[in-house]
């Protein structure tokens, strides 16, 4: 009996580690590398069950497509990764930030952002489709 205890700690104590090793690689994504140094960033941050930002889904999805290799475009779920929030100084969501080739913050949008308006922004800082 004792030994069946002792196996079992083991083996819980292990699933433990586990777990928590495979969810901090999961759920602790690195956000250091953004803005991305080198281009012109876009980030999105919003929640995945905020309606508006269910909106601009679709939307950033085609614009990732639409200008890779020329642009990162980047969502950031703020319910999720609060300390981005903060990071960022976001009051409101949908927030989208725009960078610079240097990192420099160069537009800021609260609300929802229409494809038109996003490609104006992206068009104004020398990127174009």
């Amino acid at each position: 009996m004792k030994k069946t205890v002792i196996k079992t700690c083991r083996y819980s104590l292990f699933v433990f580690i586990f777990f928590c090793v495979i969810t901090n690689n999961v759920f602790s994504e690195d956000f250091k590398s953004i803005p991305v140094k080198g281009t012109v960033t876009m980030i999105d941050l919003g929640a995945k069950k905020c309606i508006p930002c269910k909106m601009m889904a679709p939307i950033l999805e085609k614009m990732e497509k639409k200008y890779k290799d020329k642009a990162d475009i980047i969502f950031i779920d703020v319910w999720k990764n609060s300390d981005q929030a903060r990071r960022f100084g976001i009051r409101a969501i949908p927030t989208q930030i725009f960078f610079d080739k240097e990192g420099k913050e160069v537009f800021r949008h609260v609300g929802f952002m229409n494809e038109n308006a996003i490609i104006e922004q992206l068009k104004n800082m020398g990127v174009t489709n």
